[in-house]
């Protein structure tokens, strides 16, 4: 049975604590010089508006005493007589001429106020935006590593159902370590449905859709595509939605961890079908959860944009994430001199699973891509233009430790089978897929005002704290081996 010593425990605390300490740090800074940047904007927009009225307050008083030259006491006094005596001096035609000059002049003055407005307006509201933006910051880096770590756990959570939909039973010795990997994505939810009611808030503003007034004709929010979804994106329905998945999803890891943990003193078999029963019922409700909830926490911040394969492009990765995570948790446990029933032969399925999903996933994506660039429909393109324009290396780099990477380093058989080859490509996996929930999230919440610093490190080193206390107190909590499984001693002999 596996200890969780106390030198691990405090290795998990220290780095939980230090991602809060780093994020906190992060925002306080991130904070500081946005609102700096702010207040030096807003001075200078002080400062023109009073030089513009020093000019336009000139620019009258010399028009009113000069008047080009023309106006003088008595035109004012009597305009009739002054019009005619002009005439007289100077000529209709010349008159006219200069009638006709300063009305060009006045529509001339009007057009150019009324661009300098237009302008100052659009540089306002980009000012604003981007100030949004640069606040988001701090937020979205909160929310990538929260999703990437809830898909490290909901990835295990369904291939811990197909174990027992499926009947496998080459996999019956890794069950524990399945379910302790599933209760990870308990945290990383409530930070999720947090950081959602900030956003009805308007705490921050990473949705788009949840701005103020933005379902409203006539406001100044109103966007007329998103109000057409908002049958959809609503706070009411969203929040429901967020109740419905945290609620399945729990209870099927806590049920799956239950019956498995009741046959250890019970019937197996009773158990195993009741375990059975569960993972068939959640297996349904994943398959349909798996793409509204790509929708909801990352499709939705680019609200005007859609793909119908996003679901099952965020499922792949992370379903191929949480096998990369496994292979770290059972070699972990191997080097501890555990889980002895465990042998190369299981390395290597985990290694195929990771390969073929990884190539699955690169599948999902060229199929996506390749279908919109063809297409060249502009609303469908955007979201890829603003990624190639704003963020080409990270997009670029996250393709080949996505693929490219993993798949030349256990792309043969005997590489599967090397646990420093199969290592490898899993820190290839992990971080090409942070970097994949990066580039999903990031350019809709911050535009251009990305980068990789406190904000950022903070929160992978919190919930990678969390996740390695949550994983390994899961794990000490029962023995390693699922003793009473039907098909444990298959699992033992399992050889290819």
């Amino acid at each position: 049975m596996f200890e969780f010593k106390t030198k691990t425990k405090q290795l998990a605390i220290a780095l939980t604590l230090l991602g809060a300490i780093l994020w906190v740090v992060g925002f306080a800074l991130n904070g500081s010089s946005s609102h700096d940047a702010g207040h030096g904007h807003d001075a200078h927009l002080t400062e023109e508006v009073h030089i513009d009225a020093r000019y336009d307050a000139h620019a009258e008083e010399a028009h009113d005493d000069h008047s080009y030259g023309l106006h003088t006491e008595e035109a004012d006094e009597y305009p009739g007589e002054a019009h005619a005596s002009m005439i007289a001096a100077y000529g209709s035609d010349q008159v006219n001429e200069v009638h006709d000059t300063h009305a060009e002049e006045a529509h001339a003055d009007h057009i150019d106020n009324s661009e300098d407005t237009y302008h100052t307006e659009g540089h306002n509201a980009h000012d604003s935006h981007a100030a949004h933006q640069i606040a988001n910051r701090p937020w979205s880096a909160l929310y990538v590593a929260a999703i990437f770590f809830f898909g490290l756990g909901i990835g295990q959570l369904f291939f811990l159902g197909i174990q027992y939909v499926a009947q496998a039973g080459w996999s019956a010795g890794l069950l524990r370590l399945m379910e302790a990997q599933s209760f990870t994505i308990i945290a990383p939810l409530l930070v999720i449905a947090i950081l959602s009611i900030l956003g009805f808030g308007h705490v921050h503003h990473m949705f788009h859709w949840m701005a103020e007034g933005i379902h409203i004709d006539g406001h100044d929010n109103f966007d007329p595509i998103i109000a057409g979804k908002r049958g959809f994106l609503n706070p009411t329905f969203f929040t429901i939605r967020i109740l419905v998945y945290i609620g399945g999803w729990v209870w099927a890891a806590k049920t799956l961890r239950k019956y498995s943990l009741m046959s250890d003193t019970g019937d197996g078999v009773l158990m195993w079908k009741k375990n059975r029963g569960v993972a068939a019922a959640f297996t349904v409700f994943y398959a349909v959860t798996s793409s509204t909830s790509a929708w909801d926490f990352i499709m939705s911040i680019d609200a005007h944009w859609f793909s119908t394969l996003f679901g099952w492009y965020t499922f792949s990765g992370m379903f191929v994430s949480s096998f990369a995570a496994l292979i770290f948790l059972t070699l972990y446990m191997k080097g501890q001199g555990l889980m002895e029933w465990v042998n190369e032969n299981h390395l290597h399925d985990l290694g195929k699973f990771m390969f073929a999903f990884s190539v699955f996933w690169t599948y999902l994506w060229f199929s996506q891509f390749v279908l919109i660039w063809y297409a060249n429909i502009p609303e469908e393109v955007t979201y890829y233009m603003q990624r190639f324009e704003q963020y080409k290396v990270p997009f670029f780099t996250m393709l080949v430790l996505n693929f490219v990477l993993p798949v030349l380093a256990v792309l043969s058989r005997p590489a599967k089978r090397i646990p420093g080859t199969v290592v490898m490509a899993a820190v290839f996996v992990l971080v090409g897929h942070y970097m994949d929930h990066y580039v999903m999230i990031m350019p809709g919440t911050v535009g251009s005002h990305y980068g990789f610093g406190l904000v950022e490190l903070g929160p992978i080193l919190f919930f990678a704290g969390l996740h390695i206390y949550v994983v390994l107190s899961s794990v000490a909590k029962a023995p390693l081996l699922h003793k009473n499984h039907p098909m444990i001693t298959e699992s033992k002999n399992f050889h290819q």
